[in-house]
């Protein structure tokens, strides 16, 4: 029997980091084609454009690296030095095919990351703040291993949002975090499966105070 290609319906189902381990194994291959290739993919670049119009610059760490397309597009636009994180190694190993970063390294963002307190002067995330895989809680985290003044840019579905808590987590971040903003942006372009063409992320931009 051949086996399923997963899509996007099966990556918002998901329910826990094993969950999402397997789904992206499965997944890592076909991912840059038959996913961000044919749903016309914006997100990625998006992030990545907004972090280096704030400014941004490394090292700096990208979360959810998935196959590379958000680094890709940062080494594009001049901002190094880039590292990676992703829960899935067979992503990793894609996102590694393209060359723009100094170390990919597997990670669950809910929990702790192998890098020391205060590495990252950037952390930009496009696509991991979404349904089905990770939620507010794990920005803890990344305020841990970004240095003083840290610039963050982080996708968030707008679906997502207010029901899983971020508008409440960045309340409760005041005086940890400052200057937050939250332009919009779409995450697919119009070549895109006509259910998701109208999907949007925040994109929540803010510095580590």
């Amino acid at each position: 029997m051949t086996r399923k290609t997963p899509g996007l319906d099966d990556a918002y189902a998901l329910k826990s980091p094993e969950d999402s381990r397997k789904l992206y194994a499965d997944w890592a291959a076909s991912y840059d084609t038959e996913f961000a290739g044919a749903m016309d993919y914006l997100l990625p670049a998006a992030v990545a454009e907004a972090f280096a119009a704030e400014g941004g610059e490394g090292p700096v760490l990208d979360v959810g690296a998935g196959t590379g397309l958000a680094g890709l597009r940062l080494a594009s636009l001049g901002v190094g030095v880039i590292d990676g994180v992703d829960i899935s190694a067979e992503m990793l190993l894609k996102a590694s095919e393209k060359r723009v970063y100094r170390r990919l390294f597997a990670g669950d963002v809910t929990g702790r990351l192998d890098a020391e307190d205060g590495t990252y002067r950037g952390i930009l995330s496009s696509g991991t703040f979404t349904l089905g895989h990770v939620g507010p809680e794990a920005i803890d985290e990344l305020l841990r291993v970004a240095a003083q003044g840290a610039i963050f840019v982080l996708s968030i579905n707008a679906a997502h949002y207010e029901a899983a808590g971020f508008a409440a987590k960045f309340r409760a971040l005041e005086g940890r975090i400052a200057g937050l903003s939250l332009p919009q942006v779409p995450i697919y372009g119009p070549r895109a499966d006509p259910a998701h063409r109208a999907d949007r992320a925040f994109l929540a931009t803010f510095r580590k105070a």
